[in-house]
């Protein structure tokens, strides 16, 4: 049975003179954050909000991260934070120690936006809900990241292994994880992570525990192209995308695990009085299951492939035949932590003591790669709810008391993981 926080309570209101003493761990009891906790966070609710909107406010375009990044660290620093840095691929890295050298537990969000340089980004309020190009996705997350520091440090609270707070980059789009990839597998810390927590959404019911991989090509049709009359008659690149699109759409794939594939972007092509010489093709494919996903890859190509023959046997070929080169343009690994995982098990835990319906789901985010890596791993959401996510319409809902409910998921998540009492 985990203890009340009487003594904290008690410390905080009879003393002014000296700081409380740091918290022993102890053992987490169903999720339960303890009165004292759910009382300062609901304390900072104007300040998460305040935060929330500088972030939101602050532009972060794929691969142009630098300026978010640079306010996250600092509001990290201002929050008690001193081990704060910006790495190598523009991660924010903010490490808070344990008590022992144990593998860390990195609770992450990620700083990119879906939306190009130059989208009007401010946030406007209607009733309860706020307004905004990515203040959801992920810049919620940042600030809720804020927030749970706030609390550690104001009560001094001692965890048993490392706390690596980050920020991550290239979590959206073309950004194929560059960030998280790059954490686990080049980074300082790439070898001392024992478990990773990612927050990354408006839904604090929903607990991610499976990684949906995704492979993503580009694929480049090229023929000798021509004058549409004087050369009529020859191959044409774009003839031969239209029969691979046909062929990939006959594909079958399994209902369960869902696997997915899609044909999104088309471009190419000189002139409207042309054949082009050249036409390309983006293509996205997706799986929980690396099996499942590995053999849509084999069918697809094949589908290509088949696509390319067709069309070199349909017309002539006496200016040059048609080609195909396909190029990975994004490569996101499967995996999954089990539901009965301790991690899981907290997460699910907290979502309900908070008084959500917690769920596990599926999904491609960050956590991908420790899940791909055997790494405990899971995404979490936060706050009260949004919607119209990777549109210039996307909103937030902040009534208070559920907001508040939804920050306080990960915070009981992180003392149940580390050891520091949540009751």
């Amino acid at each position: 049975m985990a203890r009340t926080w009487i003594a904290l309570a008690a410390a905080l209101a009879a003393t002014t003179l000296a700081p409380p003493a740091p918290l022993a761990a102890a053992p987490v009891e169903a999720g339960q954050l303890s009165e004292s906790l759910k009382t300062q966070l609901d304390a900072q609710y104007d300040r998460i909000i305040a935060d929330l909107i500088r972030i939101t406010e602050t532009p972060a375009p794929p691969f142009k991260e630098e300026k978010r990044a640079a306010l996250f660290a600092q509001m990290l620093r201002d929050a008690g934070l001193t081990d704060v840095t910006i790495d190598e691929e523009g991660n924010v890295l903010a490490l808070r120690p344990g008590r022992t050298d144990a593998p860390a537990l990195v609770v992450s969000a990620h700083l990119d936006t879906v939306f190009p340089e130059g989208t009007p980004i401010k946030v406007t309020r209607e009733g309860d809900r706020l307004l905004a190009p990515g203040i959801g996705d992920d810049s919620l997350g940042l600030a809720s990241i804020v927030a749970w520091v706030r609390v550690l440090e104001a009560n001094r609270i001692v965890t048993r292994q490392p706390v690596l707070f980050v920020g991550t980059v290239g979590e959206e789009g073309a950004g194929d994880l560059r960030g998280v990839r790059h954490l686990f597998t080049k980074g300082a810390w790439k070898d001392r992570i024992g478990a990773f927590l990612s927050v990354d959404n408006a839904d604090a019911a929903r607990v991610v525990h499976a990684a949906v991989g995704s492979r993503r090509y580009r694929l480049g049709f090229k023929g000798p192209g021509g004058h549409s009359y004087g050369a009529f008659g020859i191959v044409n690149p774009m003839a031969a995308m239209a029969e691979a699109v046909r062929g990939i759409y006959a594909i079958k794939v399994p209902a369960e695990p869902k696997t997915t594939y899609a044909a999104s972007v088309v471009s190419g092509g000189t002139s409207v009085n042309a054949i082009p010489d050249l036409v390309t093709l983006e293509v996205d494919m997706r799986s929980p299951d690396p099996a499942a996903l590995r053999q849509l890859e084999a069918d697809l190509m094949a589908a290509v492939e088949a696509g390319v023959a067709a069309e070199n046997a349909a017309r002539s070929v006496r200016s040059g035949a048609i080609s195909v080169e396909p190029q990975l343009i994004g490569d996101r690994p499967a995996g999954t932590t089990p539901p009965d995982h301790p991690l899981v098990r907290d997460a699910l835990a907290a979502s309900k003591a908070a008084g959500f319906a917690a769920r596990l789901d599926e999904s491609s985010t960050d956590a991908n790669i420790p899940m791909s890596l055997g790494i405990p791993a899971l995404t979490i959401g936060t706050g009260a709810g949004g919607g119209r996510t990777h549109s210039i319409e996307e909103y937030l809902e902040t009534e208070r008391q559920r907001f508040v409910a939804g920050v306080s998921v990960g915070l009981a998540i992180i003392l149940a993981q580390t050891g520091a009492e949540a009751r």
